[in-house]
């Protein structure tokens, strides 16, 4: 198992090295579910500030009640809590958490959401099915959320499913640093896109390592077989880098890997914003041609699925950075401008 903390350099995040930002914190809490503890405290590290006291419990039949235990009377609110596994208990605790904040008069609530559950279900493919991904940002602005934090959602639309202001940032930059650290960059390398629809994040990968390009058209010829039809690009004698925003059952990451292993790559890299890992994801990323699986803990991984394949990243200095921006009324878009 590997796991690389500090990701950021003074480059991407020059206020923030481990220790609080230059800036005035007051009137702000950082209140945290239950969904990603570790995250939640390693963001609180880096603004120095202690979580909020809150109980959080179930009652016999399932339902689940929360009661803040601190005034945040007039104070911008912080809730660290992606939408991660089991997605329905998550999402309703953000829920209730954010109704909590409300009628405890709290100035604003800003939900920060690493991961957001649902993202998937964003248009219809099929008649007569929803679009749960609006339905569910219609939920987190009835429930009293104020402006919403992402990291990747799985398409940029989505911020327009919200009636209120959204920080969306990539974690690309994470990632790039990460492997240019690794002396995986320049000629010699070439980003991947597992498939059509992840070219434009597999684009912006290939413009910051200095890497080619290519492509990997695959079909799914039933529900969880993915079949590769053609690679478009030179991954011959290259270092081959996959990137897509999440790996979930890890099919397409480990077909992909496959067919360039078969076209001649050197060696083959996979890197994803968010590891869902859902299922028998991590045998097949262990048995797969894939060298390293980069990933960030934007979902936590728990320990027994850990891999010494795996190479978890932190945002959560990311995180503390927007928080501190969002709360001081400053950019956030600007955070990674001098990359």
């Amino acid at each position: 198992m590997k796991e690389t903390l500090e990701t950021l350099d003074y480059s991407v995040a020059p206020h923030l090295n481990g220790h609080a930002p230059e800036a005035d914190l007051s009137g702000l809490k950082i209140f945290s579910g239950n969904s990603n503890l570790p995250l939640a405290h390693a963001i609180a590290d880096c603004l120095d500030k202690p979580l909020g006291s809150m109980t959080t419990r179930r009652f016999a039949d399932g339902e689940m009640h929360c009661a803040i235990n601190e005034s945040i009377r007039g104070a911008d609110v912080f809730i660290i809590q992606p939408t991660c596994g089991p997605v329905n208990d998550t999402l309703m605790e953000l829920l209730i958490m954010c109704d909590a904040f409300k009628r405890a008069s709290a100035r604003r609530i800003v939900p920060i959401m690493p991961y957001f559950g649902y993202a998937r279900q964003d248009k219809k493919i099929r008649p007569r099915e929803p679009i749960s991904a609006k339905l569910v940002s219609d939920l987190i602005t009835l429930a009293g959320a104020d402006r919403i934090f992402a990291i990747d959602l799985h398409a940029g639309q989505i911020q327009g499913f919200f009636d209120r202001p959204v920080d969306h940032l990539p974690a690309q930059p994470i990632i790039a640093n990460y492997l240019i650290k690794k002396g995986i960059f320049d000629h010699n390398v070439t980003v991947v896109s597992p498939d059509v629809g992840a070219v434009g994040r597999a684009t912006i990968l290939a413009e910051r390592l200095g890497a080619d390009l290519a492509i990997v058209a695959k079909r799914r010829p039933e529900p969880g077989k993915v079949k590769v039809i053609d690679v478009i690009g030179d991954v011959k004698n290259r270092v081959c880098v996959l990137i897509d925003d999440m790996i979930d059952s890890g099919g397409t990451f480990m077909a992909a890997a496959h067919e360039l292993m078969e076209r001649g790559a050197q060696e083959v890299y996979a890197c994803a914003t968010h590891p869902v890992l859902s299922g028998e994801a991590v045998g097949r990323i262990q048995e797969s041609a894939i060298k390293e699986l980069v990933v960030t803990d934007t979902i936590p991984i728990p320990p027994e699925r850990m891999i010494p394949k795996i190479t978890v990243l932190s945002v959560a200095a990311v995180c503390a950075q927007a928080i501190c921006r969002i709360h001081n009324d400053e950019s956030v878009s600007t955070m990674f401008e001098s990359f």
